[in-house]
């Protein structure tokens, strides 16, 4: 077991922005989320680096979820718009007011 751990030690320097944030995030991470330096750092490096290569192999990925994002967007801003109309637009095919009505829903 002892052959399969690897130490590295990390420095941040925080005068550069990126590098004090980093620090911060480890400094105020919810202990119950994450357990460890090890464990949030080894999470965030595999996160960037698969996305990195994915983005690598294939330029347009970004651009795909961005616009895989403004559909679920459009759908669902379709989907609530329904169910807010859907009774009334029921209510009225349900209507007992026989009478004849022109294409508009006037009576004639």
């Amino acid at each position: 077991m002892q052959n399969n751990i690897r130490n590295t030690n990390l420095r941040f320097n925080l005068d550069k922005e990126q590098q004090r944030r980093a620090w911060e995030y480890l400094q105020t991470m919810d202990r119950q989320d994450f357990k460890s330096y090890s464990q949030v750092i080894s999470l965030a490096l595999v996160d960037y680096f698969d996305r990195y290569y994915r983005t690598q192999a294939d330029p347009y990925l970004e651009t795909r979820e961005r616009e895989e994002l403004f559909v679920k967007q459009i759908v669902d801003t379709v989907e609530f718009s329904l169910k807010q109309s859907l009774p009334l637009f029921l209510s009225g095919l349900t209507r007992t007011d026989a009478r004849p009505r022109d294409c508009r829903g006037y009576l004639e």
